[in-house]
Order: C-alpha cells, then structure tokens, then sequence
C-alpha cells in the first residue's frame, strides 16, 4: 500500500519542467534578443509580400481603367521620353442620331440680295397692267413749311410701299448732287393737293395711259413727265436700265433728277465728250454715246455735269 500511494504522488520537480530543448543552456537575454530578431524578419516578410499584392491589384486595375477597348475619350500617348502627355486632340463621344422629329425644317429659297442690300427682282415677276387706283404716302416729317411742296402715289397693289419709295425719293432731292443745288432749294412731301410736283409710281400699261394724256409714248417701258405729274414705270424703278452701271436703287435717282429736272424746266441733253459723266437730262436708256452713266446733275462741290442741249 505504502509503495503503491508513493508511485501514484508526481514528481514536483518534474511537472513543472520539459525537456531542454538545444541550447537550452544559452542564457535568457540571448534567447531573448534571438526571438525578437526573428519576429521582426517575419514582419518584415509579411509587409513585404503585403506591399506587392497590393501593387498587383493596383495594376490590374489600371490595366482594367485604361484598356483600349474601354476608351473614356481622352487619349494619351507617351513621349519620346516614355513620360505620359495629353495628346493634341480629344476624340467626341458618339452621339445617337438625332430623330426626324429634331431636325432642322426646310427653309424656303431666299431670293438673292442686290449690292445695296434689296432682294433682287425677276423681271418676269413685274406686273405689266394693275388697278389704275392710287395710294397716297403720307406726309414727310422734315423741319419747316418751305420749299417746293410734292406728293408721291404709288399705285395699288403692285408690291411697292408708298412710304417706303416715298422715303427714297425725298433722300434723292435731299442730296447736294441733285436739283436742290447745295440747299438753295429744298422739297417738302405733302399729301394734299397742295403739291405742285406728283410722282406716281405705276406699272407699264397705266404709266402709258397717263403718259398718253399728253401725247408722249412710254411703250411699257420708260417714265415720263406731263403737267405737274411725273410717272414712274415699275420695270424702270425695279429693275433698273440695261445702259446704267449700278443697281436698281442707285438708277431710281436718276429717274426722278431726269424728270423733276423736266419740271424746272430743263431740256435734253447728250454726251459732253467720251469718257465723262452723262449728263442727268440725258435720255441714258437709249445709249451712253461715249460717257460713263451717272445720276446727278450736280457734283458733290456743286459743278453742273450737262452737256450740249439736244435740238
């Protein structure tokens, strides 16, 4: 029994120690200082292969941002030096095709502008007879109540605002070229029957008929003068004359200097010498006889441009 209970009683000793492993006799501080040592190399490795990973997943996602097939839209390219740059140009986004509903309408054709800016005239378009009524414009807005009172009518329904021809004609008396000489003698536009000058503005077949009344023949295509009446003809005052270089609404001027000048009291005249100026009471329609077409009667210093009377 004694030797029984003395087996089963441990060894104090031996349970609290093991056996030594190698260098067990190495003193404390050097074991110490060994396992320091090695855990610092493990967490050196394991920052190590942390710092790769990291870098492979970095540029497999670069890889997976810039891949060509993926383009963003701005392209770069590399340097003879392999630095990255910007390249010159930015390639657009595609765009869906716009739907029929957001296009553009088809614009009407516009007819094409004369150099002074009005819409250029078909001469087919001009109409040969109208109503033979008339339309007053109404009275100009000039300062005073002096000089030669006229009145301007333009005949209906010919495509021609009176107020708006009526504008054109008072700037032509208004010039220091024309028959106002300077400003010795000035026009004012009235609309009552005060007016001792009328321009009417027609179309061919009633320019004749009023032209007829004293006996002068337009043949549907030039103006005239009879009375206190000056008619115009449409073709002349749209589209101008053949003979005249420059655009219709600079040859509106000589129309109304050739014919006013009729009412002052002046005759025909021609060419004074080849090369000048034709003269404003010139019959320019019918041929140049040498002279260059011209508007005025007068210079812009107020020289008179005539020329020898015609018999």
């Amino acid at each position: 029994m004694h030797s029984d209970r003395t087996r089963r009683i441990p060894d104090a000793a031996g349970a609290r120690r093991r056996p030594s492993a190698p260098g067990a006799g190495v003193p404390r501080a050097q074991a110490r200082k060994r396992s320091l040592a090695r855990r610092r190399r493990i967490r050196r490795r394991r920052a190590t292969l942390t710092s790769v990973v990291v870098a492979a997943v970095a540029a497999a996602g670069f890889l997976l941002l810039r891949a060509p097939w993926q383009d963003d839209g701005t392209a770069v390219a590399l340097d003879r030096e392999g630095q990255a740059t910007p390249s010159a140009s930015r390639s657009p986004s595609p765009k869906a095709p716009a739907s029929p509903e957001a296009s553009a309408s088809p614009k009407a054709p516009v007819a094409p502008e004369s150099a002074d800016g009005e819409e250029e005239v078909d001469p087919d378009s001009v109409p040969a007879s109208g109503s033979g009524t008339f339309t007053v414009a109404r009275a100009g807005t000039g300062p005073g109540s002096g000089g030669s009172a006229y009145r301007v009518e333009v005949e209906d329904g010919i495509g021609v605002d009176p107020d708006s021809a009526a504008e054109d004609i008072a700037k032509i008396l208004a010039d220091p070229r024309g028959w106002n000489e300077g400003g010795t003698r000035t026009f004012r536009q009235v609309a009552d029957d005060s007016a001792g000058l009328v321009v009417k503005i027609g179309t061919p077949a009633t320019t004749d008929r009023l032209c007829g009344q004293y006996s002068l023949d337009t043949g549907g295509e030039v103006n005239c003068r009879g009375g206190k009446n000056v008619m115009v003809n449409l073709r002349r005052w749209l589209l101008g004359s053949p003979t005249f270089d420059g655009t219709p609404k600079e040859y509106r001027a000589l129309i109304i200097n050739h014919e006013v000048g009729h009412w002052l009291g002046h005759g025909h005249e021609t060419c004074p010498g080849a090369g000048q100026p034709a003269p404003a009471m010139m019959q320019q329609i019918k041929g140049l006889k040498g002279c260059v077409s011209n508007a005025w009667p007068y210079t812009r210093d107020g020289r008179y441009l005539g020329g020898p009377p015609v018999p």
